[in-house]
């Protein structure tokens, strides 16, 4: 396909990914109150007593904040339709096993960002409880809105980033980058860096949260290295099918 094929196919794809999502935007525009009550739901059982909410600064800040809403819960439930723009953009120049491999990651890359985001959402509120239990009695934390929008959406998109490190661990192994022993040799760093990510993703005061998040990150880390074996294993043996064959 010549470059101006290329970059017409890419503009149809981006204008229907972008079309898809403001279609869920929309539905994220009729969501927002509810989002809203959720998001600020944490706040009056974390204080005590001390007043703690959120604070609007301006006249169209309330308004700048439901668009802003909207617009991430459009994005969040439209992952599965601009994924597969994405797909139908690159797969016309895969072969038929790279199109079944790319397949399978981002049919598992959706629903693993999607636990994770469902995670941050139930970590959430105890986070929130925590940080707030610091206003001093008799004080007032007005939190800024958009900051809080801001701080909500790197934890969700942190716990949803997080939970895709087995499609890239099996992904550099299916392309021959890493093997899976090397992956099991890593082990032990691994649970380390797991429990410090998990650590500073749950600002608890107790473990069992955090113990919460780092064991099915683990698991999911153990599951990656058995895929990565079993994709070492056929290789191997296809390897030596072929020298068998070549001799």
């Amino acid at each position: 396909m010549p470059l101006r094929e290329h970059l017409r196919e890419l503009r149809h794809r981006v204008v229907l990914a972008a079309a898809g999502i403001a279609v869920a935007a929309v539905l994220g525009w009729f969501l927002y109150p509810p989002v809203i009550d959720a998001l600020q739901q944490p706040l009056p059982r974390a204080t005590d007593g001390r007043l703690v909410a959120l604070n609007f600064t301006g006249v169209a800040t309330s308004f700048d904040m439901r668009v802003k809403v909207s617009v991430f819960l459009g994005v969040l439930v439209a992952s599965p339709w601009w994924l597969l723009q994405l797909w139908l953009f690159i797969t016309p120049g895969l072969t038929r096993r790279e199109r079944r491999t790319a397949l399978a990651f981002v049919a598992a890359a959706v629903p693993l960002f999607l636990a994770g985001a469902y995670l941050a959402w139930r970590v959430l509120p105890t986070a929130v409880a925590l940080l707030t239990e610091f206003t001093p009695a008799d004080a007032a934390n007005l939190i800024d809105a958009q900051l809080y929008l801001s701080f909500v959406m790197r934890v969700v998109l942190a716990f949803g980033v997080a939970f895709l490190l087995p499609v890239v661990m099996v992904a550099l192994t299916a392309v021959g980058l890493v093997r899976g022993a090397t992956w099991l040799r890593g082990w032990r760093w691994a649970v380390l860096l797991v429990f410090v990510f998990a650590a500073f993703a749950t600002p608890t005061p107790d473990a069992i949260t955090m113990i919460l998040l780092a064991l099915p990150m683990c698991g999911l880390y153990f599951g990656a290295v058995g895929l990565c074996h079993v994709l070492d294993r056929r290789r191997d043996r296809a390897r030596r099918d072929q020298l068998a064959e070549a001799a």
